[in-house]
Protein backbone atom coordinates (compact mmCIF):
# COMPACT_ATOMS: atom_id res chain seq x y z
CA UNK A 1 0.00 0.00 0.00
CA UNK A 2 1.11 3.45 -1.00
CA UNK A 3 -0.11 6.55 0.58
CA UNK A 4 0.96 10.25 -0.47
CA UNK A 5 0.24 12.02 3.00
CA UNK A 6 -0.03 16.03 2.98
CA UNK A 7 0.16 18.06 5.87
CA UNK A 8 -0.61 21.80 4.56
CA UNK A 9 0.50 24.44 6.75
CA UNK A 10 1.22 28.31 6.80
CA UNK A 11 3.91 28.56 5.82
CA UNK A 12 4.92 24.99 4.27
CA UNK A 13 2.96 22.09 3.02
CA UNK A 14 4.80 19.19 3.92
CA UNK A 15 4.59 16.01 1.40
CA UNK A 16 5.71 12.20 2.53
CA UNK A 17 5.05 9.05 -0.02
CA UNK A 18 4.84 6.08 2.10
CA UNK A 19 4.80 2.40 1.19
CA UNK A 20 4.21 -0.05 3.33
CA UNK A 21 6.50 -2.43 1.78
CA UNK A 22 9.65 -0.33 2.22
CA UNK A 23 11.33 0.81 5.51
CA UNK A 24 9.42 4.29 6.70
CA UNK A 25 13.01 5.94 6.78
CA UNK A 26 13.01 5.66 3.05
CA UNK A 27 9.85 7.43 2.31
CA UNK A 28 9.54 10.09 -0.02
CA UNK A 29 9.80 13.45 1.15
CA UNK A 30 8.78 17.37 0.11
CA UNK A 31 8.84 20.21 2.43
CA UNK A 32 7.52 22.78 0.03
CA UNK A 33 6.16 26.67 0.19
CA UNK A 34 2.37 26.04 1.63
CA UNK A 35 -0.66 26.50 -1.13
CA UNK A 36 -1.71 30.09 0.96
CA UNK A 37 1.89 31.57 0.46
CA UNK A 38 1.50 29.93 -3.35
CA UNK A 39 -1.24 32.04 -4.07
CA UNK A 40 0.02 34.87 -2.21
CA UNK A 41 3.07 35.53 -4.61
CA UNK A 42 0.61 35.09 -7.51
CA UNK A 43 -1.43 37.94 -6.37
CA UNK A 44 1.58 40.15 -5.50
CA UNK A 45 2.71 39.83 -9.30
CA UNK A 46 -0.69 40.71 -10.75
CA UNK A 47 -0.45 43.73 -7.95
CA UNK A 48 3.15 44.61 -9.13
CA UNK A 49 2.11 44.23 -12.71
CA UNK A 50 -1.34 46.08 -12.06
CA UNK A 51 -3.49 43.56 -13.16
CA UNK A 52 -7.33 43.37 -11.42
CA UNK A 53 -7.90 39.82 -10.23
CA UNK A 54 -10.31 37.17 -10.25
CA UNK A 55 -10.31 34.83 -7.68
CA UNK A 56 -11.89 31.40 -8.44
CA UNK A 57 -11.85 27.76 -6.77
CA UNK A 58 -12.85 27.18 -3.77
CA UNK A 59 -12.72 27.71 0.62
CA UNK A 60 -8.54 27.90 1.19
CA UNK A 61 -6.39 28.86 3.98
CA UNK A 62 -6.12 32.11 4.50
CA UNK A 63 -3.09 34.06 6.03
CA UNK A 64 -0.68 35.45 3.61
CA UNK A 65 -2.87 34.99 0.94
CA UNK A 66 -5.53 36.84 2.43
CA UNK A 67 -3.20 39.87 3.47
CA UNK A 68 -1.70 39.89 -0.48
CA UNK A 69 -6.02 40.91 -1.57
CA UNK A 70 -6.10 43.88 1.19
CA UNK A 71 -2.71 44.90 -0.25
CA UNK A 72 -3.90 44.88 -4.19
CA UNK A 73 -6.77 46.43 -3.02
CA UNK A 74 -4.99 48.95 -1.12
CA UNK A 75 -2.92 49.54 -4.37
CA UNK A 76 -6.14 50.68 -6.02
CA UNK A 77 -6.87 47.48 -7.87
CA UNK A 78 -10.00 45.83 -8.49
CA UNK A 79 -10.57 42.48 -6.66
CA UNK A 80 -13.48 40.21 -7.84
CA UNK A 81 -14.37 36.83 -6.54
CA UNK A 82 -16.46 33.70 -6.87
CA UNK A 83 -18.72 33.26 -3.87
CA UNK A 84 -17.06 30.18 -2.38
CA UNK A 85 -13.62 31.70 -3.19
CA UNK A 86 -14.92 34.58 -1.27
CA UNK A 87 -15.31 32.56 1.69
CA UNK A 88 -11.46 32.04 2.39
CA UNK A 89 -11.31 36.06 3.08
CA UNK A 90 -14.42 35.60 5.64
CA UNK A 91 -17.58 32.95 6.31
CA UNK A 92 -19.79 35.83 6.07
CA UNK A 93 -20.04 36.69 1.96
CA UNK A 94 -21.45 40.33 2.77
CA UNK A 95 -18.67 41.63 5.33
CA UNK A 96 -16.57 40.31 2.00
CA UNK A 97 -18.49 42.45 -0.12
CA UNK A 98 -18.29 45.43 2.57
CA UNK A 99 -14.52 45.17 2.01
CA UNK A 100 -15.04 46.46 -1.32
CA UNK A 101 -14.67 42.85 -2.96
CA UNK A 102 -17.11 42.23 -6.38
CA UNK A 103 -18.89 39.21 -5.79
CA UNK A 104 -19.77 37.64 -9.16
CA UNK A 105 -21.22 34.54 -10.51
CA UNK A 106 -19.59 31.75 -12.81
CA UNK A 107 -21.94 33.27 -15.60
CA UNK A 108 -20.52 36.88 -15.06
CA UNK A 109 -17.08 34.99 -15.38
CA UNK A 110 -16.74 36.00 -19.37
CA UNK A 111 -17.72 39.42 -19.18
CA UNK A 112 -14.42 40.61 -16.99
CA UNK A 113 -11.81 42.55 -18.34
CA UNK A 114 -9.23 40.73 -20.53
CA UNK A 115 -6.46 41.55 -18.28
CA UNK A 116 -8.40 40.46 -15.50
CA UNK A 117 -6.09 37.69 -14.03
CA UNK A 118 -7.64 34.62 -12.26
CA UNK A 119 -6.24 33.25 -9.54
CA UNK A 120 -7.65 29.57 -8.61
CA UNK A 121 -7.65 29.29 -4.46
CA UNK A 122 -7.14 25.22 -3.70
CA UNK A 123 -5.49 24.15 -1.06
CA UNK A 124 -4.29 20.71 -2.90
CA UNK A 125 -2.83 20.75 -6.09
CA UNK A 126 -3.43 17.18 -7.42
CA UNK A 127 -1.23 18.13 -10.61
CA UNK A 128 1.38 19.78 -8.71
CA UNK A 129 2.06 16.47 -6.65
CA UNK A 130 1.53 14.53 -9.93
CA UNK A 131 4.02 16.43 -12.12
CA UNK A 132 6.39 16.75 -9.27
CA UNK A 133 6.96 13.08 -8.77
CA UNK A 134 6.52 12.35 -12.56
CA UNK A 135 9.90 14.09 -12.86
CA UNK A 136 11.61 11.54 -11.30
CA UNK A 137 9.65 8.06 -12.37
CA UNK A 138 7.06 7.90 -9.16
CA UNK A 139 3.27 7.21 -9.94
CA UNK A 140 0.92 8.50 -7.85
CA UNK A 141 -0.87 5.97 -5.34
CA UNK A 142 -4.78 5.22 -4.95
CA UNK A 143 -4.85 7.17 -1.18
CA UNK A 144 -4.09 10.19 -0.27
CA UNK A 145 -4.48 11.60 3.25
CA UNK A 146 -4.90 15.36 3.93
CA UNK A 147 -4.59 18.05 6.94
CA UNK A 148 -6.00 21.23 6.35
CA UNK A 149 -6.78 23.82 9.77
CA UNK A 150 -10.41 24.30 9.47
CA UNK A 151 -11.92 26.78 11.93
CA UNK A 152 -15.62 25.63 10.75
CA UNK A 153 -18.23 27.73 9.20
CA UNK A 154 -19.03 30.92 11.55
CA UNK A 155 -20.38 33.61 10.30
CA UNK A 156 -21.79 35.15 12.70
CA UNK A 157 -19.76 33.88 15.79
CA UNK A 158 -16.31 34.44 16.50
CA UNK A 159 -14.61 31.71 14.38
CA UNK A 160 -11.86 30.72 17.33
CA UNK A 161 -14.59 30.12 20.18
CA UNK A 162 -16.45 28.22 16.93
CA UNK A 163 -13.35 25.97 16.19
CA UNK A 164 -12.82 25.14 19.71
CA UNK A 165 -15.98 24.09 20.23
CA UNK A 166 -15.69 21.52 17.86
CA UNK A 167 -12.89 20.05 19.71
CA UNK A 168 -14.74 20.26 22.61
CA UNK A 169 -17.71 17.63 21.51
CA UNK A 170 -14.76 15.76 19.97
CA UNK A 171 -13.17 14.91 23.20
CA UNK A 172 -16.70 14.42 24.97
CA UNK A 173 -17.42 11.65 22.10
CA UNK A 174 -14.21 10.20 23.32
CA UNK A 175 -11.39 11.84 21.56
CA UNK A 176 -9.77 8.64 19.65
CA UNK A 177 -7.97 9.49 16.61
CA UNK A 178 -10.38 8.01 14.52
CA UNK A 179 -13.08 10.50 15.61
CA UNK A 180 -10.69 13.76 14.22
CA UNK A 181 -10.30 11.83 10.86
CA UNK A 182 -12.70 11.85 7.56
CA UNK A 183 -12.97 10.71 3.99
CA UNK A 184 -13.98 12.37 1.37
CA UNK A 185 -17.76 11.43 1.54
CA UNK A 186 -18.17 12.00 5.11
CA UNK A 187 -16.42 15.78 6.14
CA UNK A 188 -19.47 17.63 7.66
CA UNK A 189 -20.66 20.49 6.08
CA UNK A 190 -19.64 23.03 8.88
CA UNK A 191 -15.75 21.81 8.03
CA UNK A 192 -15.90 23.82 4.62
CA UNK A 193 -12.23 23.90 4.28
CA UNK A 194 -12.13 20.16 4.52
CA UNK A 195 -15.07 19.88 2.27
CA UNK A 196 -13.42 22.29 -0.10
CA UNK A 197 -10.22 19.33 -0.41
CA UNK A 198 -12.78 16.49 -0.33
CA UNK A 199 -14.22 18.09 -3.53
CA UNK A 200 -11.05 18.58 -5.30
CA UNK A 201 -10.24 14.62 -4.62
CA UNK A 202 -13.44 13.40 -5.69
CA UNK A 203 -12.74 15.16 -9.23
CA UNK A 204 -9.58 12.36 -9.48
CA UNK A 205 -10.94 9.19 -10.66
CA UNK A 206 -7.75 7.39 -9.45
CA UNK A 207 -7.94 7.89 -6.32
CA UNK A 208 -9.83 5.16 -4.28
CA UNK A 209 -9.18 6.38 -0.74
CA UNK A 210 -8.83 9.22 1.38
CA UNK A 211 -8.07 10.39 5.20
CA UNK A 212 -9.11 14.33 6.01
CA UNK A 213 -8.52 15.70 8.99
CA UNK A 214 -7.27 18.86 10.71
CA UNK A 215 -3.79 19.99 11.44
CA UNK A 216 -3.52 20.05 15.20
CA UNK A 217 -4.50 16.48 15.98
CA UNK A 218 -2.45 15.19 12.86
CA UNK A 219 0.20 16.57 14.58
CA UNK A 220 -0.37 15.65 17.90
CA UNK A 221 -0.63 12.12 16.96
CA UNK A 222 2.25 11.95 14.61
CA UNK A 223 4.46 13.32 17.75
CA UNK A 224 3.64 10.30 19.64
CA UNK A 225 5.71 7.91 17.41
CA UNK A 226 8.51 9.42 18.40
CA UNK A 227 10.68 7.07 20.76
CA UNK A 228 10.66 9.28 24.07
CA UNK A 229 6.77 9.74 23.71
CA UNK A 230 5.25 7.83 27.51
CA UNK A 231 1.80 8.20 28.12
CA UNK A 232 -0.06 9.72 29.57
CA UNK A 233 1.27 12.59 27.74
CA UNK A 234 1.42 16.21 27.03
CA UNK A 235 2.14 16.64 23.23
CA UNK A 236 2.62 20.25 22.37
CA UNK A 237 2.45 21.35 18.36
CA UNK A 238 3.86 24.42 17.93
CA UNK A 239 2.98 25.49 13.99
CA UNK A 240 3.58 29.18 12.60
CA UNK A 241 0.02 30.18 13.16
CA UNK A 242 -1.38 28.33 15.88
CA UNK A 243 -0.02 26.18 18.85
CA UNK A 244 -2.47 23.41 20.16
CA UNK A 245 -1.79 20.87 23.04
CA UNK A 246 -3.23 18.27 24.27
CA UNK A 247 -3.10 15.45 27.62
CA UNK A 248 -3.28 12.50 25.63
CA UNK A 249 -3.90 9.85 27.75
CA UNK A 250 -4.23 6.06 26.12
CA UNK A 251 -4.20 7.10 22.80
CA UNK A 252 -7.53 9.41 23.50
CA UNK A 253 -7.22 13.20 23.68
CA UNK A 254 -8.89 13.93 26.88
CA UNK A 255 -7.88 17.84 27.31
CA UNK A 256 -6.89 20.27 24.73
CA UNK A 257 -6.00 23.79 24.29
CA UNK A 258 -5.14 26.38 21.24
CA UNK A 259 -3.56 29.93 21.20
CA UNK A 260 -1.36 31.76 18.51
CA UNK A 261 2.17 31.04 18.38
CA UNK A 262 2.66 34.72 17.65
CA UNK A 263 1.34 35.99 21.26
CA UNK A 264 3.49 32.98 22.79
CA UNK A 265 7.03 33.17 24.45
CA UNK A 266 8.80 30.50 26.37
CA UNK A 267 7.97 31.61 29.39
CA UNK A 268 4.43 32.16 29.04
CA UNK A 269 4.07 28.55 27.12
CA UNK A 270 5.37 26.98 30.39
CA UNK A 271 3.24 28.54 32.40
CA UNK A 272 0.00 27.34 30.63
CA UNK A 273 1.88 23.55 30.49
CA UNK A 274 2.25 23.64 34.38
CA UNK A 275 -1.41 25.03 34.41
CA UNK A 276 -2.89 22.75 31.70
CA UNK A 277 -1.50 19.65 32.96
CA UNK A 278 -2.91 20.37 36.96
CA UNK A 279 -6.05 20.98 35.65
CA UNK A 280 -5.94 24.96 36.69
CA UNK A 281 -5.98 26.08 33.04
CA UNK A 282 -9.28 27.87 31.90
CA UNK A 283 -11.07 28.53 28.74
CA UNK A 284 -11.13 32.49 29.72
CA UNK A 285 -6.86 32.43 30.53
CA UNK A 286 -6.49 31.40 26.57
CA UNK A 287 -8.69 33.29 25.30
CA UNK A 288 -9.20 36.31 26.96
CA UNK A 289 -5.52 36.04 26.03
CA UNK A 290 -6.67 36.16 22.29
CA UNK A 291 -6.25 32.36 21.81
CA UNK A 292 -8.71 30.04 20.83
CA UNK A 293 -9.69 28.04 24.52
CA UNK A 294 -8.69 25.26 27.17
CA UNK A 295 -10.78 22.23 27.57
CA UNK A 296 -10.02 19.79 30.01
CA UNK A 297 -12.59 16.72 30.39
CA UNK A 298 -9.88 14.56 32.95
CA UNK A 299 -5.87 14.86 33.42
CA UNK A 300 -4.11 13.09 35.15
CA UNK A 301 -1.93 15.51 36.90
CA UNK A 302 1.18 16.41 36.60
CA UNK A 303 3.23 14.00 38.33
CA UNK A 304 1.18 11.64 36.51
CA UNK A 305 2.50 13.02 33.28
CA UNK A 306 5.40 10.79 31.37
CA UNK A 307 6.35 12.65 29.15
CA UNK A 308 5.87 16.46 27.35
CA UNK A 309 6.52 16.39 23.55
CA UNK A 310 7.57 19.50 21.50
CA UNK A 311 6.85 19.42 17.97
CA UNK A 312 5.99 22.01 15.13
CA UNK A 313 8.35 25.07 13.09
CA UNK A 314 8.23 27.01 15.55
CA UNK A 315 9.22 24.64 18.34
CA UNK A 316 12.48 27.76 18.64
CA UNK A 317 10.02 29.02 21.22
CA UNK A 318 11.07 26.76 23.86
CA UNK A 319 14.42 25.92 22.30
CA UNK A 320 16.00 29.37 22.38
CA UNK A 321 15.41 29.92 25.87
CA UNK A 322 17.84 29.97 28.02
CA UNK A 323 19.13 27.57 31.19
CA UNK A 324 17.75 30.25 33.79
CA UNK A 325 14.32 30.74 32.18
CA UNK A 326 13.72 26.90 32.16
CA UNK A 327 11.43 25.15 34.64
CA UNK A 328 12.93 22.18 35.53
CA UNK A 329 9.30 20.75 36.50
CA UNK A 330 8.58 21.24 32.38
CA UNK A 331 12.12 20.61 31.23
CA UNK A 332 12.69 17.37 33.28
CA UNK A 333 9.65 15.43 31.37
CA UNK A 334 10.63 17.61 27.81
CA UNK A 335 11.61 16.33 24.78
CA UNK A 336 11.68 17.76 20.95
CA UNK A 337 9.54 14.99 18.97
CA UNK A 338 11.54 14.28 15.84
CA UNK A 339 9.01 10.96 14.87
CA UNK A 340 11.46 8.66 12.92
CA UNK A 341 13.67 11.51 12.69
CA UNK A 342 12.04 14.19 11.14
CA UNK A 343 10.31 16.72 13.38
CA UNK A 344 8.43 18.69 9.73
CA UNK A 345 6.53 15.29 9.27
CA UNK A 346 4.70 14.98 12.53
CA UNK A 347 1.43 16.03 10.69
CA UNK A 348 2.32 13.45 7.96
CA UNK A 349 3.01 10.50 10.34
CA UNK A 350 -0.31 11.82 12.30
CA UNK A 351 -2.58 11.16 9.06
CA UNK A 352 -1.00 7.76 8.75
CA UNK A 353 -1.79 6.02 12.22
CA UNK A 354 -5.26 6.91 11.60
CA UNK A 355 -5.74 4.20 8.44
CA UNK A 356 -2.19 1.56 9.70
CA UNK A 357 -2.81 2.05 13.20
CA UNK A 358 -0.74 3.80 16.47
CA UNK A 359 2.72 1.71 15.23
CA UNK A 360 3.17 2.37 11.89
Amino acid sequence: MRILSIDVGTGTQDILLYDTEREIENSLVMIMPSPTAITAERIRKATHERHNIVLTGDVMGGGPCVRAIKSHMENGLKVYATEKAALTIKDDIERVRSMGINIVSNDELEALPDDTKEIVLQDIDVDAFSNALASFGVSMPEMIAVAVQDHGNSPQESNRIYRFRIFERLIDEGGSFEQFAYNKDTVPEEFTRMAAVASTLKKQDFIKDTIIMDTGPAAIFGALLDQNALQPAIVVNIGNGHTLAAIVKDYHVVALFEHHSSALDGEKLQKYILEFASGKLTFEDIFGDGGHGCYIRETPGLDAIRSIMITGPRRNILMDMNEEEKDSVVWDKLHFASPYGNMMLSGCFGLLTVQLGKEL
